[in-house]
């Protein structure tokens, strides 16, 4: 896992790298777009994958993602980033990957996935007020 990170964080700071002159001459909205289209997109596929990895990878994807940040906001390196990140509405990427697999649950426990997906998807465990349901029925 450690090289996929690793190839992925090199992959995302050449991007940004090559992204600095563009940002600079157009609006924080376009920016964010294409932020979104070129480095926020890489970070996100697979990430459900990464679920569980060790703190020093997931580290490595969050700088990733705080410098693409500062990019779009013309932040300063010293700033604190976690306020930045909530003007652009991003969620950190820890956060990141657990609202994806929420979201593949979710899905998969209400029919909205292809059924080759579902087939081997089995609920385990009931929450309570799904129990209450039940009972008051």
């Amino acid at each position: 896992m450690a090289d996929h990170v690793s190839s992925l964080c090199r992959s995302v700071y050449y991007q940004l790298r090559q992204l600095q002159p563009v940002v600079r001459s157009i609006t924080e909205d376009a920016a964010k777009i294409v932020v979104q289209a070129f480095i926020s997109s890489r970070l996100d596929y697979c990430n459900s994958l990464l679920r569980g990895i060790a703190s020093n990878l997931l580290q490595k994807l969050q700088s990733v993602q705080n410098g693409a940040a500062r990019l779009i906001t013309k932040t300063g390196r010293w700033k604190h980033i976690t306020p930045v990140l909530r003007e652009l509405h991003w969620l950190p990427v820890q956060q990141r990957i657990d609202f994806k697999l929420v979201v593949l649950v979710y899905k998969t426990l209400h029919g909205q996935l292809r059924q080759y997906l579902t087939e081997d998807c089995q609920l385990l465990t009931t929450s309570p007020a799904d129990h209450c349901d039940r009972l008051m029925s």
